[in-house]
């Protein structure tokens, strides 16, 4: 609205005839001028003669316009507030005052305005002109705009706050018709299956129906987030949970399952592979993504991640979610869960969060949403055959096919259904080929022709089944000893001596925690008498730790 004092003055309508001509014209002049990334001393000379100006009025003049927004307002000829506390400034000390303030004050150093002021001070009398005053100062300081002098002095988080929340996706209400997907380092370390030691923090990857705020599917892995970890989570999301809830011994109700309409995701790689851009066509999945610098947008799956990482905080082993709220909890020594008790664990976990009473839903819980819409719309189509689905997730390989198959990485691969293909593979191109990461002793290989997956596995069948991480360790190790030429004998040798390390290492420091904490033990019987037992509880428990109900395992 025009009459609007809130709105900066721009001069368009405000200027009169004979400021704006001006405006224009050093508008014609200086616009070019600053564009280029110096300006000389012969060209700011032109500008001086062709406009009537001094030659330090052409830089004040560069400078203002590289300040604004590059329009013709910003070189409207200043004039005269007419009274105290105006812009009353001279043209040379004005652009001094913007450029310290650009290049001194709006940085992450975030220097007060005393320092700014002494900066001016110095600028001034280098330039022979007199420096303003502190108030002057202050006044222009107030007058920057507080969302982008926030965030070029404190960060776009600390600037969140400031702005409007500018829109959001359009709403939903279809069962899986936009699901958000995103990833976060579990607060917990978990333990390795055999000799029960620390190996680390895993990393969840979790979706959520936005229209019923559902848990779909979710993948507990100890690998970086990654397009496969993205399709594990998707082909989880797709499938009838009721056989996987067997496997891992867990009495719950899951019915949320299907393939979805459109996934809605950030901007990070992972979501921006060629695996899930080309599994998502296959399947006909839409891929939206959030607009760059707005989490808002995904802020579903945000506060979901955060529900169950405030879940995670009761287990044994957890990290909490700082340094600070952790203390000197010792979450490596505490840790006591595999990576499958914590799946089992979280499975329950999710359970119990389908049950309770949810805000964004106005209270309802969202089971009971989800049972609604599914009696009103039917329930999505699920997913039978969970291998194919996730196949046209994982990473993509391109080879072409010789005598003896395909090799990737050093490692062969074959099985006689590649025969016929292999007789005219000098009119094929290369090959799509998927492997996962997690075990390549099989790649899957697209017929030409059929469209359809070949599963081929090692060409040595006594080949042991290994990660693609450990595969890549040993190649670096066999470089480092100098090898020009890896073979595929010398890398195998390579993962099993690897592997013997790993066991003996893991089996010694396995038997030192265990003398060392059975000294511990000795030393303090030695040092005090043993406390006298627990009083027997007459009543009720006073209090019940959260979640109870998730140890039934």
């Amino acid at each position: 609205m025009v009459g609007d004092s809130s709105l900066p003055e721009r001069g368009v309508l405000t200027a009169d005839e004979t400021r704006w001509k001006i405006a224009v014209r050093r508008a014609q002049v200086i616009g070019p001028l600053a564009a280029s990334d110096k300006v000389s001393l012969a060209a700011a000379d032109r500008a001086a003669a062709e406009l009537g100006v001094t030659q330090r009025q052409v830089y004040a003049m560069v400078a203002r316009w590289r300040a604004g927004e590059g329009v013709a307002s910003d070189l409207l000829p200043r004039r005269s507030s007419g009274g105290r506390g105006g812009a009353r400034l001279p043209e040379e000390v004005e652009a001094i005052v913007r450029r310290v303030l650009r290049t001194r004050y709006l940085s992450r150093q975030k220097r007060s305005v005393a320092v700014i002021c002494r900066e001016i001070g110095r600028e001034c009398r280098i330039a022979g002109v007199r420096a303003p005053s502190r108030a002057a100062v202050t006044r222009r300081v107030r007058r920057l705009e507080p969302v982008k002098a926030t965030a070029a002095r404190q960060g776009r988080d600390a600037a969140r706050s400031l702005r409007a929340v500018g829109g959001a996706p359009a709403p939903v209400e279809g069962l899986l018709e936009r699901v958000q997907i995103d990833h976060t380092p579990a607060d917990v370390i978990v333990v390795d299956e055999f000799h029960r030691l620390p190996i680390g923090r895993p990393y969840v990857t979790a979706a959520t129906d936005e229209a019923t705020r559902c848990v779909p599917g979710f993948v507990v892995t100890l690998e970086a987030p990654s397009a496969t970890s993205v399709g594990l989570c998707l082909a989880h999301m797709a499938i009838d949970k009721r056989p996987w809830l067997e496997r891992l011994d867990v009495q719950a109700s899951w019915p949320m399952s299907g393939k979805p309409a459109g996934l809605y995701v950030d901007n990070a790689a992972e979501f921006k592979s060629e695996a899930l851009r080309r599994g998502c066509e296959q399947h006909g999945i839409t891929i939206d993504y959030r607009p760059p610098g707005q989490p808002h947008f995904g802020g579903v799956v945000e506060r979901l991640i955060g529900t169950l990482m405030t879940m995670l905080h009761e287990l044994p082993g957890t990290t909490f979610s700082n340094i600070g709220e952790r203390g000197d909890y010792d979450s490596d020594a505490k840790a006591v869960l595999t990576l499958r008790e914590l799946q089992r664990w979280m499975a329950l976990a999710v359970a119990c969060y389908h049950g309770q009473p949810h805000e964004g839903l106005g209270g309802r819980t969202p089971a009971g949403v989800w049972v609604e819409r599914a009696a009103a719309q039917g329930v999505p189509v699920t997913v039978t055959n969970e291998t194919a689905f996730v196949v046209d997730f994982l990473p993509v390989i391109r080879r072409s096919l010789t005598r003896t198959g395909f090799t990737v990485d050093h490692v062969q691969y074959y099985a006689d259904v590649l025969r016929p293909l292999i007789a005219r593979r000098g009119r094929l191109g290369r090959f799509v080929l998927r492997r996962d990461p997690r075990d390549i002793s099989r790649i899957w290989a697209l017929h030409p022709d059929t469209g359809d997956y070949l599963e081929i596995p090692y060409r040595t069948w006594s080949r042991p089944a290994i990660s693609v991480w450990e595969h890549r360790s040993a190649v670096a190790r066999l470089r480092e000893q100098g090898r020009a030429e890896i073979d595929e004998n010398a890398l195998f040798a390579m993962v099993e001596q690897m592997r013997a390390i790993t066991d003996t290492a893991t089996k010694s420091s396995r038997a030192a925690r265990r003398n060392t904490a059975r000294h511990s033990q000795v030393r303090a019987r030695t040092r005090a008498p043993a406390p006298p037992p627990p009083p027997a509880e007459t009543g009720p428990v006073a209090a019940v730790r959260p979640f109870e109900v998730i140890e039934q395992w």
